[in-house]
């Protein structure tokens, strides 16, 4: 399982920090940034139920979250914007 590098993205658009992002998806205020900098990195995945907050708080497809291809990134989230 891969995180996408569009949660980056995702991140900055909504104009939120890690720390941040990381509090609004219910992790603990204290390793939140740490997290969101080691799953931004690839470091290590989250596991689905923090995938699906994370998606909540950007609100973006959980599986935008999982795609490697720009393109598909960018369908997935036009697919989205047009329902």
């Amino acid at each position: 399982m891969s995180y996408s590098c569009f949660s980056k993205e995702a991140r900055k658009r909504k104009g939120l920090s890690q720390k941040q992002l990381g509090i609004l998806a219910r992790m603990d205020e204290f390793s939140a940034s740490a997290r969101m900098n080691q799953y931004e990195k690839g470091v290590h995945a989250p596991d689905f139920k923090t995938v699906k907050a994370l998606a909540k708080v950007l609100d973006v497809p959980t599986a935008f979250l999982f795609c490697e291809e720009d393109e598909l990134a960018v369908q997935i989230t036009q697919y989205r914007d047009n329902l």
